[in-house]
């Protein structure tokens, strides 16, 4: 895929909103067009965290392994939608979830290690997007503050 391509695709994911064409175009030169066919794993649960993705086409299926083998299935994901944001954050992490292809399904890939080195060349592009995860998590957390309060009175 053509950078310009790929930054016009980054620029679609709310991640990235607030980037400069040069921003986008900076981290559009790490991103690698992935395929995968309906019915495949993007990333399995346990395995090493080691990109994130934005889904470009089609669509994508968060699920996590219950104790009984079988997917519960968590969210799903369609084009402008990230995933997999932690690993640029944390690469020595794993995966905490699964990610199936619900159809054919179009992501772009940016690794982990490729940002690594990008951040030596290019860090306030880095950043500025280290501090959109990071804000995003944090959100999440916030979203998510109620469950964990019942969950520690059931506890």
């Amino acid at each position: 895929m053509a950078m310009q391509g790929a930054a016009q695709a980054l620029s679609k994911c709310d991640l990235f909103k607030g980037f400069s064409e040069t921003g986008l175009a900076i981290l559009a030169t790490i991103a690698a067009e992935r395929s995968v066919r309906a019915g495949m794993p993007l990333f399995v649960e346990g395995m090493a965290s080691d990109a994130m993705y934005v889904v470009q086409t089609g669509s994508v299926q968060v699920v996590l392994k219950r104790p009984d083998r079988t997917d519960q299935p968590l969210a799903t994901l369609g084009p402008g939608e990230a995933l997999g944001q932690m690993a640029l954050l944390h690469a020595s992490g794993a995966r905490l979830v699964s990610a199936v292809a619900s159809e054919d399904t179009l992501v772009l890939e940016l690794r982990a290690r490729d940002f690594q080195r990008l951040q030596a060349q290019k860090p306030q592009a880095c950043l500025k997007l280290m501090m959109a995860i990071a804000s995003q998590v944090g959100s999440s957390l916030d979203g998510m503050r109620n469950v964990l309060v019942e969950a520690a009175l059931r506890g």
